[in-house]
């Protein structure tokens, strides 16, 4: 498949190459991280960087994707900001897509300089919230970025805002997937994906995703909820767009972070080896979603 500055066909053709719509979240905590890591030299934000570095390092061709969570590493100040500037460039360097997760959601003139400061940091797409209406979410397009739009979340208590039906009979969830699919169906490219995707939880019922993905069909799907929040790579399975002819076209992306980072290591295991372990266990499993 040609290269295209497309994010929707790049993601394709990432996931293609792999063979799993496959992402591990880099979401870094401190407290967490392996104590030979926590133990050396340097401050807190020292450690993080080792230990992203080391995960990236780790699980380069196992996964095609990666998404850095911007607040792990904003709660060090500046510092942790140029930890996720490292962090974001070596992914690049590896070969991965990377999203970043700062669900930034403004007016329009706010939200240009959060677009400029994304595209800054050299990330493919970035997630935000559209509750402000499609001048939030435009400037991150024309700053050259794909988009995950939230629209339906992997924790328990969004259903009081996503779950409510409107008068027209769909949910709050599929009336932000028909706002998704009508800005998106400008943005389509080769592959049949659109450069604006969604964000649609795991833990959510098959009833919810078939529902929604049949009001955009050509939106990438950004899947969290794996793993630890109680979601299996299997429950997503009614996100897969009909007729993909490979695992870049299903449409989705599963993602999976405390479960992949913090994989307790077996006896005389090293954490790095524990990381790759569970990566390529849940690239594997993803990779079945392509067996219709």
């Amino acid at each position: 498949m040609t290269e295209s500055p497309h994010f929707g066909d790049l993601l394709c053709s990432a996931i293609d190459r792999v063979g799993a719509p496959a992402c591990v979240g880099i979401d870094p905590v401190h407290e967490r991280l392996p104590v030979s890591v926590r133990n050396g030299p340097g401050v807190e934000p020292d450690h993080v960087r080792a230990f992203c570095l080391g995960v990236l390092e780790t699980i380069a061709g196992i996964v095609p994707v990666v998404k850095p969570q911007s607040a792990c590493f904003e709660r060090f100040g500046a510092a942790g900001v140029a930890v996720l500037a490292d962090v974001i460039a070596r992914a690049r360097d590896l070969g991965f897509i990377v999203i970043l997760d700062v669900k930034r959601g403004d007016i329009g003139s706010t939200a240009a300089h959060y677009a400029a400061a994304a595209a800054s940091t050299g990330a493919h797409a970035v997630t935000v919230n559209a509750y402000m209406g499609e001048s939030a979410v435009r400037p991150f397009l024309e700053a050259g970025l794909g988009v995950y739009i939230l629209v339906r979340t992997s924790n328990p208590d969004s259903d009081e805002i996503q779950a409510p039906r409107l008068q027209s009979g769909e949910t709050v969830a599929q009336h932000l997937a028909g706002f998704v699919s009508r800005l998106g169906a400008e943005m389509v490219g080769f592959t049949g994906l659109s450069s604006v995707g969604a964000v649609v939880g795991a833990t959510k019922s098959a009833a919810d995703g078939k529902a929604l993905r049949k009001c955009m069909p050509a939106a990438p799907v950004l899947v969290p909820g794996v793993g630890v929040q109680g979601g299996t790579v299997e429950q997503v399975r009614p996100l897969v767009r009909p007729g993909a002819t490979s695992p870049g076209r299903l449409g989705m992306l599963v993602n999976a972070g405390r479960s992949v980072l913090y994989e307790p290591p077996g006896p005389g295991e090293a954490w790095e080896d524990a990381v790759a372990r569970a990566a390529r266990q849940f690239a594997a499993d993803c990779a079945g979603l392509a067996a219709q």
